[in-house]
């Protein structure tokens, strides 16, 4: 049996020019169309252990956001939620998806639902795991935003991800998984530590991904999240402290078609890595939309 990140490595990586930077995509499969969107710090790749069972069923296509993965930008790219969302409907519409699922993840479920409501006849579906939350603000976040206008902070980001006590801290990556002994797994941060590491360029395209992060735009969906008509399913690692369960419950409520939210035990910030067989049980069923 082909290993998930066999499978994620043998698609095809297509370029998309779309405005003012070129987008990764990734296509798995065939059947109704869903997009994956990441969050932060990662890319597509986060997706690998969903996508060999949901390829079986949809057509999966797997987006790197300018900044992250192996996406593009220049000195013009605009790297704010708003204009993430503009990227994603121009993608699309460049693709031919008229209609289409949603799977995202932290800031890519930001951009995901002002997509959703930027083009409500594109979003069929919408599944939403453990993101922003209106009036709150995660740990640390605020903090390195303000960092990222610092001299040198592109070098200084690099020689943090070099050290393996940084990024298993709460100021890393310590809040991706309920159960620590995930870190010690074979390429469980490689991949998106060692490219930022290598690469000065990729550092300053998360430095920029990171200062895109509009929090006015998290804070006015609480009044936006009531146009928000289609089926919604959230998923939420119920470890999680940077989006604490609680809060995103609250939050749930304030959208305005069917809704559903799912606790997912023993999973922190990363569910779908941490638990993908208990994601699976929840997205299979959801995400079809052609008999509706």
């Amino acid at each position: 049996m082909t290993s998930p990140d066999a499978f994620y490595a043998g698609a095809k990586v297509e370029r998309c020019e779309i405005d003012d930077a070129t987008l990764a995509v990734r296509r798995f499969g065939s059947g109704p169309p869903v997009l994956f969107v990441h969050g932060f710090p990662v890319h597509g790749y986060t997706w690998r252990r969903l996508l060999p069972a949901l390829a079986e069923r949809f057509t999966c296509v797997v987006v790197d956001l300018p900044g992250l993965g192996d996406s593009d930008w220049n000195d013009a790219t605009d790297f704010r939620f708003t204009a993430q969302a503009r990227r994603l409907r121009g993608l699309a519409e460049q693709l031919g998806l008229a209609r289409v699922a949603l799977v995202a993840h932290d800031t890519g479920a930001t951009v995901a639902r002002l997509l959703a409501l930027a083009a409500p006849e594109r979003v069929a579906k919408l599944v939403l795991i453990n993101t922003e939350i209106p009036g709150h603000r995660p740990p640390w976040i605020p903090l390195y935003q303000a960092l990222t206008r610092a001299p040198g902070a592109g070098a200084t980001f690099r020689l943090l991800l070099r050290s393996d006590r940084f990024l298993r801290s709460s100021l890393g990556f310590g809040e991706f998984f309920s159960d620590p002994r995930r870190f010690d797994e074979p390429g469980a941060l490689a991949a998106y530590v060692d490219p930022v590491v290598a690469s000065s360029r990729r550092a300053q395209g998360m430095i920029r991904y990171l200062g895109g992060i509009e929090w006015d735009a998290v804070d006015r969906l609480r009044e936006d999240h009531a146009r928000i008509k289609v089926p919604a399913l959230f998923l939420w690692g119920e470890d999680d402290r940077t989006f604490p369960v609680s809060q995103g419950e609250r939050m749930a409520a304030q959208l305005g078609g069917p809704t559903r939210f799912e606790r997912i035990r023993g999973a922190s910030l990363m569910p779908h890595e941490e638990r993908p067989e208990i994601v699976l049980t929840h997205l299979e069923p959801f995400l079809d939309f052609t008999s509706e």
